[in-house]
């Protein structure tokens, strides 16, 4: 995997644990996740992130950036520009 830069926390600062589910009603992550990422490395925290939004399009909580394809950027050492 290419390099990934820093992943920023999801969190948003409503940290309450839902009953049912046992995830953030706030990011929508565990709480093994949450005690996890202060020392995942960023492969794990995007695999994380990846886990999220389908948790949230799953629930009905999503948004626009959600449901459009994340555009790629161009790799400056294959460009022949």
């Amino acid at each position: 995997m290419a390099q990934l830069p820093n992943i920023p926390s999801p969190c948003v600062g409503v940290c309450v644990m839902h009953p049912t589910t046992n995830l953030c009603q706030g990011c929508m992550r565990s709480l093994g996740e949450i005690a996890e990422w202060s020392r995942a490395s960023n492969e794990r925290r995007y695999e994380i992130v990846l886990d999220l939004k389908q948790r949230r399009i799953a629930s009905g909580r999503v948004s626009e950036s959600d449901l459009r394809p994340r555009r790629r950027r161009a790799n400056p050492s294959t460009s022949t520009g």
